[in-house]
């Protein structure tokens, strides 16, 4: 069974809306480093999604770091990277810029984006001051 949860939206391919899930039960603890992660067929069948896009999902998080292939074993959560603050943070730059683009085009001043950055933040991780 997989160990995360995955509502498929029209409008987004799916491969992105399944490596989104799988980052976020990462970044929460839901998965740790170590735990097994499914292999390309038990993503396809609990997901009712193609072994295709499956395979893509899982070549996307091992590319991003998240993931790595253990021979003998399987595909495990992997240790977090051991970065610097100023590059873990230069990896969201992309999103961040996106974010302020939005906020702008919708007038949104920075203290409102702030606000409601730090609301998601502690509805996602309740009692984590970091």
């Amino acid at each position: 069974m997989t160990p995360f949860r995955v509502r498929l939206q029209p409008g987004q391919p799916i491969h992105e809306q399944v490596v989104y899930a799988a980052t976020r039960a990462i970044v929460a603890g839901q998965l740790r480093p170590g735990d097994l992660f499914p292999s390309v067929r038990a993503l396809s069948r609990d997901l009712s999604i193609n072994p295709n896009t499956a395979h893509k999902v899982i070549s996307q998080l091992i590319a991003d770091g998240l993931l790595q292939a253990v021979p003998g074993i399987g595909t495990v959560v992997a240790e977090p990277p051991r970065a610097t603050a100023s590059q873990r943070t230069e990896l969201l730059g992309k999103q961040m810029e996106e974010l302020v683009v939005e906020a702008k085009r919708l007038s949104i001043p920075l203290e409102d984006v702030t606000a409601a950055l730090e609301k998601h933040w502690n509805r996602l991780f309740p009692g984590d001051p970091e």
